[in-house]
């Protein structure tokens, strides 16, 4: 196999991973979770998410492999079980956090020079 491809079965379990991911509700869940395992009730608490939301999404999370459930009494904890988790909203995160940070100062350049009023552009054109 050469370097950057992999096969189509493979990479069929990473779409899924991504499509797992590609959720808000599912990434508000995950994120509750990363701070300890919780109860679906603590998670619906903090994320303001309705309890069948919640479970539903929380089953796709642990079908996926990213999650894991644990029966306690007549609750079920759940708790972040795939490092992947972590390592990808850390990536994900740093990188978001240079590029806001990048456009921000390119915004208050703008604004400096004029080019900007507020948000709204007024002019990009190059001044003779």
């Amino acid at each position: 196999m050469q370097k950057g491809t992999m096969p189509v079965a493979f990479l069929e379990r990473v779409v899924e991973v991504f499509r797992v991911l590609g959720d808000r509700s599912r990434l508000e869940i995950l994120q509750s979770l990363m701070a300890g395992p919780r109860t679906v009730n603590e998670v619906v608490e903090i994320t303001g998410k309705g309890q069948a939301n919640v479970s539903k999404h929380l089953g796709v999370l642990a079908a996926a492999g990213l999650v894991s459930r644990t029966a306690k009494g007549t609750s079920a904890i759940y708790e972040v079980t795939d490092p992947l988790v972590y390592k990808l909203c850390d990536i994900v995160c740093g990188s978001l956090r240079k590029k806001l940070g990048r456009e921000s100062k390119e915004i208050q350049r703008l604004l400096r020079r004029g080019v900007l009023v507020g948000s709204t552009p007024i002019s990009i054109a190059k001044k003779p």
